[in-house]
């Protein structure tokens, strides 16, 4: 019998005190029908913003002329992904951060930045990605890149140069990862957006699973100890 592979849940719990950007639409549920004499069901409602919890942004989202997340070819966001610790390093996740595992680098990386990821608080200080980072990983072969807060950009950023660097550079991104309990190293990510036809973006679960070859899988090398500050990469 062939042992199951680990799963690693990366998604944020979604409910009505998930945190949202300031102005963005929270999550609301309201029942329409519930079990009852009569009623066999519990169906609900639910109005929320695309861009709750980890979500895939689309083209659209930053750019008028966009496809729509619906439209998007799924295969960006499944398959082979390699997790980079750059704990603490803001207000830019700059290449510097990252080089230390930056050899033979699949076509995903996803950067975690929070020792605890603020699940229950909206963080207007988040880092984000220097657009220099995101180019430098195109030119590696990456094509999907995804960060464990609210945003590749910073939260005041009103030009949003990272995502226009993902636009110009046909790249695929997920946000507000939760990556507290995911080692560096290379795993199977599973993040697929829902089938929304004109939608700015869509919620994943996103979930990321060991490698069938994981005995045999490049990892990042050497890599360094970053259950502690001292083993961080330098911010």
């Amino acid at each position: 019998m062939t042992a199951s592979r680990r799963l690693w849940d990366i998604s944020p719990p979604v409910h009505a005190g998930a945190p949202v950007f300031p102005g963005d639409t929270p999550y609301r549920q309201r029942w329409v029908a519930t079990l009852a004499p009569g009623c066999p069901v519990n169906v609900s409602e639910i109005t929320l913003s695309p861009h709750v919890g980890a979500h895939a942004d689309a083209p659209l989202h930053y750019d008028s002329a966009g496809a729509a997340v619906g439209a998007l070819d799924l295969a960006p966001y499944l398959g082979d992904c390699r997790v980079i610790h750059a704990i603490g390093c803001g207000p830019l996740v700059e290449w510097a951060h990252l080089e230390h595992a930056a050899r033979r680098l699949p076509p995903r990386v996803l950067v975690r930045t929070y020792r605890q990821a603020p699940v229950d608080r909206w963080d207007a200080g988040l880092a984000a990605f220097a657009p220099a980072t995101i180019e430098r990983l195109a030119a590696l072969g990456v094509t999907l890149v995804g960060i464990d807060t609210a945003s590749i950009d910073p939260a005041t950023s009103k030009t949003l140069d990272s995502h226009q660097a993902i636009r110009r550079l046909g790249l695929r991104v997920l946000e507000n990862l939760v990556l507290d309990a995911v080692p560096e190293g290379d795993y199977e990510l599973i993040a697929l957006p829902l089938k929304l036809m004109s939608a700015d973006a869509s919620p994943v679960r996103a979930v990321l699973r060991e490698r069938a070859d994981a005995d045999a899988a490049v990892a990042p090398a050497p890599l360094p100890d970053l259950s502690t500050p001292s083993g961080a990469p330098p911010c």
